[in-house]
């Protein structure tokens, strides 16, 4: 198993207390992509922000390669999540003032385990995967939507993790650009033994994933 998360429960305090994950439970294993859906408000993307250690104030527990998440300090949870977690989002977050083959090394950059010169071999070998290699040099910014995607998955394969966390990575796009994205995050899996674990309301995506999971007003449903 890549991901181990037990008897998760989150609670908002603000206003006031209210629990917003009720003892979610799953497991995930290495090469898997996983989906977990529910309507606005069901708790998938809090979920997310939980699995992908971002967010550690919840009671429970969480395992990712075995590693026991509560017991690492913030120092060292930030090394271990650039050593073994990448992230899509809704949005894609490139930095506008970079080009395309920059915002992919950016973060190998800050995690300085490689020189610049291989970083930059292994983001032009990602963007050929992606099928962006002809953008290398273009402003992130005059890339369209569905390309933007394309860099920022790739982005995410940099510091070769093993556990992608996609949150709503389709949500604004056209079902043109869905498939492409979706069809990506895929092979990661198939080709690459990539373990994903996307959050989705596309019910396209989530009956084409290796397993569905349902959330429903904050609680898992098998």
């Amino acid at each position: 198993m890549i991901l181990q998360a037990q008897e998760i429960n989150k609670f908002f305090k603000d206003p006031e207390r209210h629990q917003v994950l009720h003892k979610v439970s799953l497991e995930v294993k290495k090469g898997e992509l996983l989906s977990i859906y529910g309507e606005s408000g069901s708790g998938k993307s809090t979920l997310l922000y939980i699995l992908s250690t971002l967010d550690t104030d919840f009671k429970g527990s969480l395992h990712i390669k075995d590693q026991d998440i509560k017991t690492l300090s913030p120092l060292a949870l930030t090394d271990f999540r650039n050593q073994y977690i990448g992230f899509v989002y809704q949005f894609h977050y490139l930095l506008p003032e970079f080009n395309v083959l920059q915002n992919i090394m950016l973060p190998a950059m800050k995690f300085a385990q490689k020189s610049n010169e291989e970083i930059k071999h292994d983001a032009l070998l990602l963007l050929e995967d992606v099928g962006m290699k002809e953008f290398a040099k273009r402003p992130s910014y005059k890339l369209s939507g569905g390309q933007q995607q394309r860099v920022a998955i790739a982005r995410a394969l940099i510091n070769d993790p093993a556990l992608i966390i996609a949150d709503e990575p389709t949500g604004n796009l056209d079902q043109k650009n869905t498939d492409i994205v979706f069809d990506l995050l895929k092979e990661i899996t198939e080709e690459k033994g990539k373990t994903v674990v996307i959050a989705t309301h596309n019910s396209k995506i989530y009956k084409n994933s290796h397993r569905t999971l349902e959330m429903i007003d904050g609680s898992m449903r098998l």
